[in-house]
């Protein structure tokens, strides 16, 4: 395994600045932001795309400080019943597997995306119960009529291009939020999608990521890593539940809140995360997602590398001599 940054929250430094600090703090491999919600603070594929020397620099610049890139990341709705947004985050991912072709990057991070009820709504519409049977009318249109013939579509083009890991964000709010609906949309699509874990949006919504690992893992279905960590307030849960629609900077009042690595669980819940991923035959990059809002991005980043050096494996396993 290798230590990892989804280098956003370094976004008032320059490139060859963050990777210098990430170099210099251990980390191993960076996640670039490159459309949609994440932004493109370290890379335009825009340009990339169309400047082969601007291209050459920016893949000297990670080189220089012996980093990797884990994956690109544009995440967006690509399905958002208003087409004109649908369209800005569809565009974004299109380049951004480009750009992983151009580059040979193997993974791009997304999320699934969420439509209208139907054809005539104007915002997405996150079902959260089977009843009354409405619900289930609106999940069959999202699935049937919009998602999976999307992917489908996307898959293909990716597959052309060289890019065989789409790596989709179990979160709230799309259609594609738990191990269930991951797995039902690998299995209409194709082996491409899989997971980009993160367990700080599992474990507020009751699920225990170590327990979505094993699952997950013998379908081969985890192609890359975030490690956000989640607080769950059991006063205001014990209250008002887990489905929080308080804005995050109300966190005296919320049921959760992102937190970064350590400050949710300590090093031994992270410990059998990280154990079983091994056991789930994932070795590739650990990247750090910095959304805790007690802390700067600075100190929560390098509080995350601090506690994932203790916890990650990053040797190959040894012999068993013993047995």
């Amino acid at each position: 395994m290798k230590l990892g940054t989804l280098t956003n929250v370094l976004g008032a430094l320059s490139l060859d600045e963050a990777c210098k600090f990430l170099s210099e703090n251990g980390v191993q491999m960076v996640e670039i932001g490159c459309g949609g919600f994440p932004g493109k603070d370290h890379c335009d594929p825009k340009i990339l795309l169309n400047d082969d020397q601007k291209c050459k620099e920016f893949q000297e610049t990670i080189k220089k400080y012996n980093l990797e890139i884990s994956a690109l990341s544009s995440h967006g709705n690509m399905i958002h019943p208003n087409k004109e947004l649908a369209k800005k985050f569809d565009d974004d991912l299109t380049d951004a597997i480009l750009l992983a072709e151009k580059l040979g990057v193997p993974v791009v991070n997304t999320f699934s995306g969420c439509p209208g009820g139907c054809p005539e709504d104007k915002e997405p519409n996150w079902v959260t119960c089977a009843w009354p049977e409405d619900f289930l009318k609106i999940l069959d249109y999202q699935w049937n009529e919009v998602l999976i013939p999307y992917w489908k579509k996307k898959v293909a083009f990716a597959k052309e291009h060289g890019v065989h890991k789409i790596a989709l964000e179990l979160h709230q709010g799309f259609c594609v939020h738990n191990t269930r609906t991951l797995l039902k949309l690998r299995e209409a699509v194709g082996p491409e999608i899989g997971a980009n874990l993160d367990p700080s949006h599992l474990i507020w919504q009751g699920m225990d990521p170590r327990v979505c690992i094993r699952e997950l893992g013998k379908a081969g279905a985890i192609f890359h890593f975030h490690a956000k960590d989640t607080k769950v307030d059991p006063a205001n849960t014990a209250l008002n539940g887990v489905l929080d629609t308080l804005h995050y900077s109300d966190e005296i009042h919320r049921s959760w809140i992102f937190r970064a690595v350590g400050y949710g669980h300590g090093e031994d819940y992270w410990k059998d995360i990280i154990s079983e991923l091994r056991l789930a035959n994932y070795d590739y990059a650990i990247s750090i997602e910095h959304e805790d809002s007690l802390m700067s991005g600075k100190e929560g980043l390098l509080k995350a590398i601090q506690c994932l050096k203790n916890v990650l494996i990053f040797e190959d396993r040894g012999n068993m001599y013993w047995a």
